[in-house]
């Protein structure tokens, strides 16, 4: 195996999981969502969720790569659209009922974790993300060598989890801002989280 030929693998993940933590999306609305409510420290466990919904959709996707039936990822749009709506309820509910003190009542990490995983679960971009783009390039580089594969999942995850911390750092620097701040940003979470789950309905049902 040579280092030059591993490089560029290592490099394809490091890119394409800084263009999907840049990416606005389902994902990331409720990790601001979250970090509003909670605080960085509460909701940076929530980095880690790709590491356990990725796992199934990865297998899922390099078993049937570009054949997953349209109907599958219209189906998980819709429950993933509904959910969306469920997490902008209850958003809505903390902005509504916000007054400083309501900054200690936090949610555990555990429970930022599974419903972050789950909400990346229910997104289509990791499916459509894994069976069109990443996909065919962790596939090349393993028929190379399982290395090259290695290699791309590394630079992708590692990525990825040190992306999604920093965004929620950032996050939670905003939420010490003041009481008022947070109280506004929750409120824009909520559209945001609104518009997402419609449109995953709208595009599921429609599209």
């Amino acid at each position: 195996m040579e280092t030059a030929n591993i490089i560029p693998y290592l490099l394809s993940g490091i890119s394409l999981a800084l263009t999907a933590v840049a990416s606005p999306g389902p994902f990331q609305a409720y990790l601001i969502s979250q970090t509003l409510k909670n605080g960085w420290r509460q909701t940076l466990i929530a980095s880690l969720s790709p590491l356990i919904s990725d796992g199934p959709i990865i297998l899922l996707t390099l078993l049937v790569l570009t054949r997953v039936p349209e109907i599958f990822l219209r189906g998980i749009q819709i429950v993933g659209g509904a959910l969306l709506l469920y997490f902008a309820w209850r958003t809505w509910r903390a902005y509504q009922g916000f007054d400083s003190s309501s900054l200690l009542n936090r949610e555990p990490g555990s429970q930022n974790l599974k419903e972050a995983a789950l909400v990346n679960a229910l997104s289509p971009g990791p499916w459509i993300f894994w069976s069109l783009i990443a996909g065919p390039i962790l596939l090349e580089g393993w028929r190379i060598s399982p290395w090259f594969g290695f290699a791309f999942l590394l630079g992708f995850y590692a990525t990825m989890v040190l992306g999604l911390a920093t965004f929620i750092l950032i996050l939670g620097t905003a939420r010490e801002l003041g009481s008022k701040f947070t109280h506004m940003l929750l409120g824009v979470s909520t559209v945001i989280l609104l518009f997402f789950g419609l449109y995953q309905i709208y595009t599921g049902i429609f599209s």
